[in-house]
């Protein structure tokens, strides 16, 4: 499949909900307590702001015109007294259409944004994934992601 990769567009915003979508049923199968089935993490409104955002930007892959996935990224800046200063671009969401999985669209996504990070002076690229998410995490270690830090919890 041949995939173009791109910058989000306001026009873009029905497909992605519907992506987001897929991402948060995803995530309340495996975390019912966090997540709330049927809703998603943007609104409409919210997404016209990201898009707008040069400090969130959001890459698209299409194939035909039609997207077939996403990914979300922050720039964060790290000025610390205790460490060097550096940017890292932090994908906050990766999605790839659950027909459309198995086709290398997550790779292509995941590939141009190292690309741009680099490309933007980043000294990194990270992301948090939810350990009942079996499928990212191996996606993501496939790639050569290693573990930076794990978060843990107790629930109350």
């Amino acid at each position: 499949m041949e995939l173009n990769v791109r910058k989000a567009e306001n026009r873009d915003i029905p497909r992605i909900l519907d992506l987001l979508s897929q991402v948060l049923e995803v995530h309340a199968a495996g975390r019912p307590d966090l997540f709330k089935s049927g809703t998603t993490k943007y609104s409409e409104q919210e997404l016209t702001d990201i898009i707008a955002d040069a400090e969130r930007p959001i890459f698209v892959g299409e194939h035909d015109g039609v997207v077939q996935g996403y990914a979300f990224c922050i720039f964060q800046h790290h000025n610390d007294r205790n460490t060097p200063n550096y940017t890292s671009l932090y994908i906050d969401d990766l999605c790839v259409d659950e027909k459309s999985r198995g086709l290398h669209v997550g790779t292509a996504l995941y590939e141009y944004v190292l690309k741009f990070a680099k490309l933007s002076g980043c000294y990194n690229v990270t992301l948090n994934v939810w350990e009942c998410n079996e499928s990212a995490k191996k996606f993501y270690e496939k790639r050569g992601l290693s573990v930076q830090k794990i978060g843990m919890e107790k629930i109350l």
